[in-house]
């Protein structure tokens, strides 16, 4: 998880320098930042404990990935 997270938080520094440096217009910038999504992550784990536990965490606490799309929808419109 630790670079999932790394990876994640260097997409959003990328995207913040860019928003900030691109005052004349030219380059406009959107980030969705979605917390825990349910998706088949968990089906790529070796350890059996992990996938289960992850599995779990995303049953309780994910969002539905239509969630997402309606943001990136919304965004783009």
């Amino acid at each position: 998880m630790a670079i999932y997270a790394a990876t994640k938080n260097a997409v959003r520094t990328v995207h913040e320098g860019l928003r900030t440096e691109s005052t004349d217009g030219v380059v406009r910038t959107t980030a969705i930042l979605p917390g825990y999504v349910r998706t088949d992550l968990a089906d790529s784990m070796a350890d059996p404990q992990i996938r289960e536990q992850t599995r779990k965490n995303m049953d309780a606490m994910g969002i539905p990935p239509a969630a997402v799309a309606r943001a990136v929808a919304f965004a783009i419109e």
